[in-house]
């Protein structure tokens, strides 16, 4: 098992954006919306854990390769009455690219919603019918010499 060896590629400019979303109650939904989750904004606090989450991806995926990342911007908003979706954009100039950067910002981000909004979330029965995170993707990848 090995790391892809890139010693051989020349750096460039390289851009990566990925989004995906969170399902929940439309009752979560209003509290988010409202500003009453007892944790505190997860909508801000998500932001934050993205841009963290992308700066340490080669931490928490073995074989990936450690990047000088020189911007990471996260985005985590409401998107309609039952879903929240987070989108980031990561950029470096590297020998290899940040789309597991950009899909490990959004994946904690969403990590971090579900954390701070579980709460509101079990029915009855003490499960989660409703919640699930989803379509986690890279809608974007560009790079420039």
């Amino acid at each position: 098992m090995a790391m892809v060896d890139v010693t051989g590629k020349a750096e460039i400019y390289r851009e990566a954006t990925a989004t995906g979303s969170i399902k929940l109650k439309v009752e979560t939904v209003g509290l988010v919306k409202a500003g009453k989750i007892a944790k505190g904004d997860p909508l801000y606090t998500a932001k934050i854990a993205g841009v963290l989450a992308a700066k340490r991806t080669s931490d928490l995926i073995p074989l990936c390769h450690p990047l000088p990342l020189t911007n990471v911007e996260v985005n985590v908003k409401v998107s309609d009455e039952c879903k929240v979706t987070a989108t980031a954009t990561v950029k470096t100039r590297a020998q290899t690219g940040v789309e597991m950067e950009a899909l490990t910002a959004v994946s904690m981000a969403l990590l971090t919603v579900w954390d701070m909004t579980k709460q509101y979330e079990k029915d009855a029965n003490g499960q989660y019918p409703s919640t699930a995170i989803e379509n986690i993707h890279v809608i974007k990848k560009y790079k420039q010499a």
